[in-house]
């Protein structure tokens, strides 16, 4: 607890200086570290911040969490005793520098996390929203529609990334948890953007891996990633967004689309075997489908936003396989998830989730077809726009694993809560 404390004080004294020197306020083409940037998927095209020099803006996230779990399966291979306590506090610095009108560097830093003792860089990246600062004359053309970034960032394969929590990030997920199949990494790349008039459309590349390198370069490949949907505010009560996701490559040494979450799960050592520790299994809730050589994942992503009310969907197929292994496997993640909001601020929600996935497990033609099943549901409360206090109920079932495995008959359930600041 020492070093979570230690953490935040940093964090306030960055922003305490920043404030100090007028620096701590929104950016040109950003979303907001708040409450504000709940929903809030790609940053858009509005230019509502001017541009008066360059800025630096610090800001951060803490988050909390008391988990109160129990878990059992079939006693083939014992599990670790758990119960209710608090976990690791988490902690995000979060760095964004305005370099030129419409030219943005941002930095995300992990002060503590579940599965690193040590602060660590999560990735960066230049985003550039306008031309004006190369002087080619009129660059409308790029100003009104285009948006480029380039960078060790987070890639914009499907839409439920914007969703989920990221470490000391939990702001804009409405749940405690992420989905089972984790569609989360950083890669080295480019993405060109596109948006008018509710149409949007990227495409991207990428060198398909969380880390890069220069060894093995016969195994490594370029990874190519696309989006292509419709997002419109059609009244001041209604929102509609579809869009369609697609990344694909076809080798690499080692990807990470479904193991790229280096930061860890929120289900501390739920289905844990005993002598697991909360940084080395620290995916505990999660399964990864290994399909670490060649991949192609595709995903739909409807959202509807009538009044309070919200639906989202994420449908996703990905088909792929290991370097060991002769034959691709094909694995489903279908999520649904319902919130309510309420109040005038929606500073009040309700909210569920299902999700299940299934696939065969790596190991060959004799691998089983395993499924796994989970509801969430509960609630938060914006006590401000920095604030947000969060309550879950939580069941996950493990179908159809193998009689020795240590999730043959699992599930865990039980309640969390979880405290979450962001500025």
């Amino acid at each position: 607890m020492k070093k979570q404390l230690l953490t935040m004080i940093a964090i306030a004294g960055l922003s305490v200086s920043a404030m100090a020197q007028g620096l701590q306020r929104d950016m040109q083409f950003w979303r907001s570290y708040d409450q504000r940037g709940v929903n809030v998927f790609e940053t858009g095209k509005a230019d509502t911040v001017g541009f008066d020099g360059i800025k630096v803006r610090v800001g951060g996230h803490f988050t909390q969490q008391f988990q109160s779990l129990s878990h059992s399966n079939s006693g083939a291979v014992e599990l670790i005793e758990i119960g209710s306590g608090t976990n690791l506090a988490t902690a995000n610095l979060n760095i964004d520098v305005a370099l030129a009108d419409g030219v943005r560097l941002n930095l995300v830093t992990y002060l503590s996390s579940r599965h690193h003792p040590e602060t660590w860089v999560k990735g960066g990246f230049l985003q550039v929203d306008k031309l004006s600062f190369l002087n080619l004359g009129n660059t409308d053309w790029f100003d009104k529609y285009l948006t480029l970034r380039v960078g060790h960032m987070e890639i914009n394969y499907g839409d439920a990334h914007f969703r989920r929590s990221d470490n000391g990030n939990a702001m804009y997920n409405p749940f405690i948890g992420n989905y089972i199949m984790d569609a989360f990494t950083t890669e080295v790349g480019g993405e060109l953007f596109f948006q008018n008039n509710g149409i949007i459309a990227m495409v991207g590349v990428t060198g398909g891996e969380i880390q890069g390198g220069v060894t093995r370069p016969d195994d490594r490949k370029l990874n190519f990633l696309g989006k292509l949907g419709y997002d419109k505010q059609i009244n001041d009560d209604v929102r509609i967004r579809l869009t369609g996701s697609v990344y694909t490559t076809s080798g690499s040494a080692r990807n990470t689309l479904w193991g790229g979450d280096r930061a860890g799960s929120r289900y501390y050592l739920a289905m844990e075997p005993v002598g697991a520790s909360t940084a080395g299994q620290f995916t505990s809730g999660r399964i990864n489908p290994g399909q670490t050589n060649n991949i192609t994942a595709m995903v739909l992503n409807p959202f509807v936003k009538i009044k309070g009310l919200e639906l989202f969907g994420n449908f996703e197929q990905s088909k792929g396989k290991a370097a060991n292994e002769t034959a691709d496997r094909t694995w489903t993640n279908m999520g649904a998830d319902a919130v309510y909001r309420l109040g005038a601020r929606e500073n009040f929600y309700l909210a569920a989730r299902y999700n299940k996935v299934a696939g065969q497990l790596p190991g060959g033609p004799a691998s089983p077809e395993i499924s796994i099943d989970r509801v969430q549901i509960g609630g938060g409360w914006f006590v401000t726009k920095n604030i947000l206090a969060k309550l879950e109920y939580v069941s996950q079932n493990y179908n159809d694993f193998a009689a020795g495995d240590i999730r043959n008959g699992g599930k865990f359930n039980g309640l969390m809560i979880e405290g979450v600041i962001g500025f």
